[in-house]
């Protein structure tokens, strides 16, 4: 994930944006931030998703062919 420091000044813009507003550096420091949050996300997600194996009532594996392939890539 984002480091803690990042995510505490994305907070911090944040509050200010709603108080007294952003300069155009501000603004653009900002936007940069956020684009890596969203960044680091997705990462975390796709690699939490490639760890799932769906598992029917009856004990079957019926994990998505998509999924399992891009499992298979991914490990391989």
């Amino acid at each position: 994930m984002l480091a803690k420091h990042k995510l505490a000044r994305i907070n911090e813009l944040a509050k200010k944006a709603k108080t007294s507003g952003l300069s155009a550096e501000e603004a653009f420091e900002q936007a940069k931030l956020r684009r890596e949050y969203i960044q680091a996300f997705r990462k975390a997600m796709t690699d939490m998703l490639h760890t799932v194996t769906v598992i029917d009532p009856n004990g079957n594996d019926v994990t998505p062919k998509k999924l399992k392939e891009s499992q298979r890539r991914r490990f391989h």
